[in-house]
Formats: C-alpha cells, structure tokens, sequence
C-alpha cells in the first residue's frame, strides 16, 4: 500500500525545500526526501537577487538568515580591454541589488521552517514509475523500504536521477574551465561593490562578505591546480596581477576549493505528472549568479501554479507551469552561456566590441536600469511579485 500525497519533492537543497515552504499552511500535502542524514560542510556563499529576497520573505524564509551582505554597486570590467559599466541599487529604485549568503545559512532558514513529518532527512530516492495515474517513487528511509504516490513530483535533487526519466533529455557542456572558491580580504573595504571582472581565461567575481570578499575564480583546469596549490602568500600575489589594485593589496585569505564547470539543462523541464526545478532543470555556469536565483523563481512560478491548478500534476498544469517559465529559463541559459563564449577570448574585434558595449551601457542609465531589474527579477517579474 502506497502513502498518498498531493506533490513529493526529491532533494531538499534550498531550491526543494522553498517549494515545500512556500506550499506549507495550503490545502496541499507536501514530501520532501532529502538523501543526505545531515547536511554536508558547503563553504559556497551564494548570491541572492533583491526578487530573491523578497520572495523568501514571503515564505517567511528571510528572517531566519541573520548573516547577509548587501550590495549595493556592481562594477563591471574587462581585463586587457576599455570599458566598464556601474550598476547601482539607488539608480534601480531598489534597497539593494542582492545579498550575499552562506549556503548553510540560507538552507537552515528554510528547512527550520518546515515541519518534521514534511521533511525527511536520510530518506534516498530509487525507483521512480511515472507510467500510472499517479508518480510513485521507492524510497529508503530509517532502514525500511517504503512507497509513497503523488499527483506531482518534483525533481529538485540537482540533476541526478533525470537521466532514467523517459521522454527528458539532458543536455551538456564541459566549460574546459574550474571555479575556484573561498574567502579573501583587500587592503581597502568593500563598501558593499561586488566586483565582475572578465579575462580570457574566464571571469573573476569578488563579492562583498562580512569583512572581505567571497571570491569565485574561474580558470582552466591546469591552472587551477596550480594556484590551489600555492601557499598563501603567492596565492595573495597571483590574485593582485590577475585582479588589479583597485582594492589595494590581497592581505589575507581562507581555504580554496575547487571544480569543474559544465552548463546543463533538461529537454523538457516537464513530463507526465513530472516538474524538475532549480539545477534539476538547468545548471548554469555561475557567471552573474544566476543559477539560484533562477530556481527560486521555478519555485515561485510552480507553488503559485499548483495551489490555482484544478488537478495537480495535470497535462494542463505541468503545460501552464513550462509555458510561463520558459522565456525566463532560456533567456537566463542563453545570457551565462553566451557572457562565457564572447568574453573568454582574446579575439582582438570581440575585445574591442565587448569595451564599447560596456561604455555604451555606462552612459545609458535607462538601460542599465533595465537590465538590472532583468537579473533581479527575471523576465516574468510575475513570477516573484
């Protein structure tokens, strides 16, 4: 005999447990299976967008993370090149940008939040039939096989289990380059400016983070080896030349991590009483940060859907819920991919267009207005608000 629910969510990673939060107190009954019996040490700090925040206020989420840097500037450049634009929370009409947070601190402000029949640590995913009236997923949870039926499922386990989905394809891309991680302080504060800055081996963020900066590198394999191999002091020195003295000198830095970047995404996000969501449906190359962000607003679009659906899990619904999600989805792909493709060269014709696009943008508010608003709220700002 199978327990019966209204939407089962498979991972519950911020993205599977905001889905869960954001339907807890509906008339919706709600599963999450989380793998993991505790959450594994993540050093990520990860970038939220102003529509980000607002949505987790909305699920009651935000209060529970005391520990966020606001940024109010985003200066944009190009190494080897002219160029550059300022992007600024005051000229958006917007308290901030974005904020910078720690993923367990965001992950257990949303799981604290949940109840703990809701919930289920530990409980690992296997087999998954789609074929009936109904999603019915195996499940192994405190040593017991057990099964549980839904009129939706939902994929949120960042990927892993879509391959055996039949009628999904999942498409990739090796990057040919590492991210790498950690934190770091400058000799001068950061006044809440985060920092993009293109090279041609790939980009270099530096995000305002309590007293420094989270720092994300992106390089070739072989060179990230190389500088995750360096003792401090090179490591400070290698940073300055790639970076620049806009900050004054690196003085300090924590422990880096390293890995390999590859742009994925599903074909389609939806199938028989099936939604995949957050890096289950796209993971993109971290550029911009756009990857939370955009499986935030899969999260707001699908709740939003499920609690107006007449039949959950619904040829109908899951089409409503793809058509409404699939300008911001593509656009948000297509933007990452194309940032890496046109600004990961040393093309001398690119490198001139890249600075003229920058300056053009500089001395456009309007537009700089624009696209601000785009990365904070997405295409459909519908999806958010």
């Amino acid at each position: 005999m199978s327990e019966r629910i209204d939407v089962l969510v498979i991972g519950g990673g911020p993205v599977g447990a905001a889905l869960a939060l954001s339907l807890q107190g509906s008339p919706v009954s709600v599963t999450v299976l989380e793998a993991r019996s505790s959450p594994a040490p993540d050093p990520r700090m990860l970038a939220l967008s102003y529509g980000s925040k607002l949505f987790l206020e909305r699920i009651r989420a935000w209060q529970g993370i005391h520990d966020a840097t606001p940024i109010n500037t985003i200066h944009v450049s190009q190494k080897g090149g002219f160029g550059r634009t300022v992007l600024t929370a005051e000229e958006s009409g917007v308290p901030s940008l974005g904020y910078v947070v720690s993923y367990p601190d965001i992950h257990r402000a949303l799981v604290s939040g949940l109840d703990t029949e809701t919930y289920l640590e530990g409980a690992c995913a296997g087999e998954i039939d789609l074929s009936e009236e109904e999603g019915v997923v195996d499940f192994d949870y405190q040593g017991q096989r057990r099964r549980i039926a839904a009129k939706l499922v939902v994929m949120a386990d960042g990927g892993k289990l879509v391959e055996h989905v039949k009628g999904i394809s999942l498409d990739s891309r090796e990057y040919g380059q590492w991210a790498i991680i950690g934190q770091v302080r400058t000799e001068k504060p950061h006044g809440n400016t985060a920092y993009e800055r293109f090279t041609p081996e790939g980009p270099l963020a530096l995000l305002p983070c309590r007293d420094g900066f989270s720092l994300v590198w992106t390089t070739s394999p072989e060179t990230a080896r190389e500088i995750l191999s360096l003792e401090k002091e090179k490591f400070l020195e290698k940073l300055h030349d790639h970076f620049g003295g806009r900050l004054g000198e690196f003085v300090d830095a924590g422990a880096m991590s390293g890995f390999p970047l590859v742009l994925k995404y599903a074909t389609p996000s939806v199938s028989k009483h099936l939604a995949l969501i957050g890096n289950a449906s796209q993971t993109l190359h971290p550029v911009s940060g756009q990857g939370l962000n955009l499986g935030l607003r899969d999260v707001a679009t699908l709740s939003r859907v499920v609690m107006g659906a007449e039949e959950i899990g619904s040829g109908a619904m899951l089409g409503n819920y793809a058509g409404m999600r699939k300008m911001d989805r593509e656009s948000g792909i297509c933007f990452t991919d194309s940032l890496i493709r046109i600004f990961s060269n040393e093309i001398s014709p690119l490198r001139m267009g890249r600075g003229m696009a920058l300056a053009s943008m500089d001395c456009l508010p309007p537009f700089r207005k624009w696209f601000s608003r785009k990365m904070m709220f997405g295409i459909r700002t519908g999806s958010i608000l």
